[in-house]
Order: C-alpha cells, then structure tokens, then sequence
C-alpha cells in the first residue's frame, strides 16, 4: 500500500486526477470504477479540465460506479446517476452506453445485482478502482460487518453513514434506508485502486487503517491485502 499525504483537499484532488489520467492515457479504453460523495469532486474537476484542453478523451472509455440507493429514480437530485452527470459525464466526450450504474429501482434487486457483476467481468474487470472511505470504514455501501467475500448485494445503511449523507438530501428523513452496492470482493478484484480521504472526520479511519490490523469490522482493512493500492490524505484534527 502506497501512502501519499498530501496538504490541501486541491492537492489531493491533482494527486489522484493524475493518477487516472496517466491511466486513461496509457489505456484509452480502460475500465474505471468510480466514486460518489463530497470527496471525488475536486478530482472530477480536474479530469474535466484536462479534456477540455484536449489532453484525454473518454470516447472509448468505460465506468462502472460503486453504487446507488434502492428506491431512487435515476432523475432523483439526489441519485448517484443525477450526481455522476452533474459532476463529470456531462462535460467529457463518454459514450452514455459506457456508463454504468447499479439500478436500485430493478424489479429484482437479487438479479440486479448478479447481473452487474457479470456486466464488469465481461467488460475485462476494471482497470482502476477509485474509492473514498467513511467515518466508520465503510467503502463504497459495505458498512462495519461485511463478510469480505461478498460481492454486489443489497445493504441496509448505518444511521452515521445515513446522516454523512444527508447533506444531499432536502429532508434528512428521505435519505434512503437500502443501497445497492459493489462488495468487498467485487471491489478487490480491481486490478489498481486509489483512495481518496481529506479532512478532520476521516483521519481516525485512515489512523485505523494505518494500523495494520484486518477485520471486518473495519471494512477498508481488506484494502492491506491487495497488492495495488494508492492512499491519498490529508488534513488536520
């Protein structure tokens, strides 16, 4: 594992953007899993900004998000296909059949969530995995308790991770109680991944993971165990 610190939440948003450009260069049609929530932003803007001065193209690019709640329509405000166009699809050249995203509204949640790891294995698996990491370990909607085998499924969400994530919501009390969700292994089976923390209430869950010590409890431990992973944090209690 690979510890970058970094100063500034700008820092770390060039840090990993490129990370992903030099990935996307290298390999035009590669397969990216991406991230939802305050922390990827910055790098989106960055990712942004390199094609609109002709750097990279994501014509023959393909992603793969981590998750979406159950329950929301893709139009939602607050959904994580409306906040993945709203913050990066919009402004590149993405082919919108390229883009994937689990569908928390399939009439069969159990197949939904088969089928979309099948669709990332028969995409080649992906190239780059881009995760952040909640307060309590959670990576992507895999809260404290995981097994770590576990693939794409159904979760019922924290009330911590509820109430991070209220923020997006105009009522707190509509923030969806289900996720659909990448498992643990799904997301392990990435071939590189980069995690992105900044601020004062995620430093215990890097200090944690810093630690060294493998449990479920702590879901972003099973990170120790890949061979290709980028840490990048930063900030101050």
């Amino acid at each position: 594992m690979t510890w970058i610190e970094v100063n500034t939440y700008e820092e770390m948003s060039k840090v990993a953007a490129e990370i992903f450009f030099k990935q996307i260069q290298n390999k035009p049609n590669s397969i990216l899993g991406l991230a939802t929530g305050g922390s990827p932003v910055g790098m989106y803007k960055e990712l942004i900004a390199q094609y609109q001065a002709g750097h990279l193209t994501f014509k023959d690019i393909q992603t793969f998000n981590l998750d979406e709640y159950v329950g929301l329509d893709q139009t939602s405000p607050a959904s994580y296909w409306t906040f993945m166009h709203d913050n990066l699809f919009n402004f590149i050249d993405i082919q919108p059949q390229n883009i994937h995203l689990p569908n928390g509204k399939a009439e069969d949640l159990a197949a939904e969530c088969v089928a979309y790891d099948a669709s990332i294995e028969a995409a080649g698996g992906i190239d780059l995995q881009l995760l952040g990491i909640g307060v309590n370990g959670h990576i992507a909607f895999n809260e404290p308790g995981t097994p770590f085998d576990s693939m794409t499924n159904i979760v019922a969400l924290t009330e911590s991770t509820r109430t991070e994530n209220a923020i997006y919501f105009d009522d707190p009390s509509e923030v969806p109680t289900h996720a659909i969700t990448m498992g643990i292994q799904s997301i392990m089976k990435a071939k590189e991944i980069v995690l992105i923390a900044f601020g004062e209430k995620k430093l215990d869950a890097i200090e944690k993971l810093k630690s060294g010590n493998i449990t479920e409890d702590f879901p972003a431990s099973q990170l120790l165990t890949h061979p290709h992973v980028t840490v990048i944090y930063g900030g101050t209690k």
